[in-house]
């Protein structure tokens, strides 16, 4: 089992062993050439303002939200809740359909930023909302105890302990807005990821999209060490299992319309405009814009796809998940390691990386399936072993203990306790790597065989050619496909919160 995660490790140290032989192949003088220009800088300034605003945003509306749904007197808090989480069933470039149809002048950094915060903000929602649910009471109450008031006690006792979850949420929202595509090509406003992709598509200039692919990892690298550094080092734990009693909620008195105001406003944001759109353009396209014939195709090979690579995947993880939980030691931290980086990879850096290798050295893999589906595995694989080892960490080590002093070999163990403990863990963790793979859209522009039509690539195809009402049908099936695996989301964070 050792040596398979080993092997699942170095392959997936591929991308960036591309990145760093590219970079030393292509010479010094040429690297400097490509990477020191107006227009690498122009990318780059407006990476840092798409990050620098769009972030503190995200985090600012999702702490306010969760307080609301988890702190306050909100009436209907429950339902508030779920629709905080639901804008993560409507892809980012569906999002920015839906905004560039209803208002055709949105472009730039300020419809970007706009798009991204209504997009995102559930990444940052989630972790703050189940940490809030965690959070001993008794804090504020010596606070407030010790004379602060509401805002004090806020800002000085319950703000710090929500520290790691808004890091680690802005640090996914940020990993998202280096990786996203279709959002920003549809609002017209530049990023590397757009660059590079337009620069594959329309030159196939691997040289100059592989400089580019080197300063977009180098910001995720400095996202990364950003995070580390904002998250710090202090401890965050406590001696047993804290107050028995739920935190009080607090009474909004006169500030409930206000809070309610906000949260109609940030539905009708995140939810409203895509709703509103979808329906817009299903009633003018009327029934001529179902084409259930390309309709059937693109969600049978979506289905496909998604099913695929979602096996691959967390038969990819298992192994050493299972050594993660049961046997941890240094090299099978190295291993982790290896997989984790990927997440901060974007997929169009990956995608770059396998048609490069595929032209060079493996040409027969090149516009296959084959590739596809490996490039599935690495983007998600961070996704898939994270969930499996949670599950697995879940299953009572005692009964393989037990199963083995029986007789049964190690494997058999494995496959008749363990993985049927973790079972419904490992499936969850399926369902939301397919949910991933059905709205991904870079690498299945850049690998799709000809012929290959995804439900994402379809939309994108339609919406390129400006055909919004036929385009419309696409967005719905992968809105419906997300939602319940986003409810899925939503009640799996409210069980690991004990809510």
């Amino acid at each position: 089992m050792t040596s398979f995660a080993v092997a699942v490790s170095l392959l997936a140290l591929l991308p960036f062993g591309f990145i760093i032989w590219e970079t030393l192949t292509t010479g010094w003088e040429t690297a400097v050439s490509l990477i020191f220009r107006r227009r690498v800088g122009e990318l780059l300034i407006n990476t840092l303002l798409l990050e620098a605003l769009a972030i503190p945003l995200c985090c600012a509306i999702a702490v306010a939200l969760a307080w609301l749904t988890e702190r306050s007197d909100l009436p209907g808090a429950r339902f508030w809740a779920w629709l905080g989480v639901a804008p993560l069933a409507v892809p980012a470039f569906v999002q920015s359909y839906a905004w560039v149809s209803m208002f055709p002048g949105i472009h730039g950094l300020g419809g970007g930023v706009l798009v991204s915060v209504v997009t995102y903000f559930p990444f940052v929602y989630l972790p703050v909302a189940a940490q809030l649910r965690q959070l001993d009471p008794a804090i504020e109450d010596a606070a407030s105890a010790l004379g602060l008031g509401p805002w004090a006690v806020f800002f000085r006792a319950v703000l710090p302990q929500l520290r790691l979850a808004i890091v680690g949420g802005a640090l996914l929202v940020g990993l998202h807005l280096l990786a996203e595509y279709g959002l920003f090509a549809m609002i017209r406003f530049d990023t590397f990821t757009t660059a590079i992709v337009d620069q594959f598509q329309s030159t196939f200039n691997g040289v100059a999209a592989n400089m580019l692919a080197d300063v977009l990892v180098l910001c995720c690298l400095g996202l990364l060490l950003l995070e580390g550094r904002a998250r710090g080092d202090g401890g965050y734990a406590r001696v047993g299992g804290g107050s028995a009693r739920a935190a009080m909620r607090k009474q909004l008195g006169v500030w409930l319309l206000p809070a309610l105001a906000l949260l109609v406003m940030i539905c009708c944001l995140s939810l409203g405009i895509p709703v509103i759109t979808l329906y817009r353009w299903l009633a003018a396209g009327g029934v001529a814009i179902w084409d259930f014939d390309a309709l059937g195709g693109a969600l049978g090979q979506t289905l496909v796809l998604s099913l695929a690579g979602a096996a691959l995947t967390t038969l990819a993880a298992m192994p050493l998940a299972w050594l993660s939980v049961r046997a941890p030691g240094r090299l099978h931290r190295l291993l982790e390691a290896c997989h984790y980086y990927l997440g901060a990879l974007p997929g169009v850096v990956i995608a770059l990386a396998l048609v490069t290798i595929a032209v060079r050295v493996a040409l027969p893999l090149y516009q296959t399936a084959a590739n596809l589906l490996f490039a599935y595995v690495l983007l998600f694989l961070p996704r898939a072993l994270v969930s499996i080892r949670a599950s697995i960490a879940q299953a009572p080590v005692e009964l393989e203990w037990t199963s083995a002093s029986l007789g049964r070999s190690p494997m058999a163990t494995i496959w008749t306790v363990t993985l049927r403990l973790a079972a419904p863990g490992i499936f969850a963790g399926m369902a939301l790597v397919g949910m991933g793979i059905t709205t991904e859209l870079t690498a299945t522009l850049l690998l799709a065989p000809t012929g290959v039509h995804t439900l994402a690539t379809r939309f994108w195809s339609l919406t390129s050619e400006l055909d919004y009402a036929a385009a419309a049908p696409y967005a719905v099936m992968m809105v419906v496909w997300s939602l319940p695996l986003t409810f899925l989301l939503y009640m799996q964070s409210r069980r690991v919160a004990g809510r």
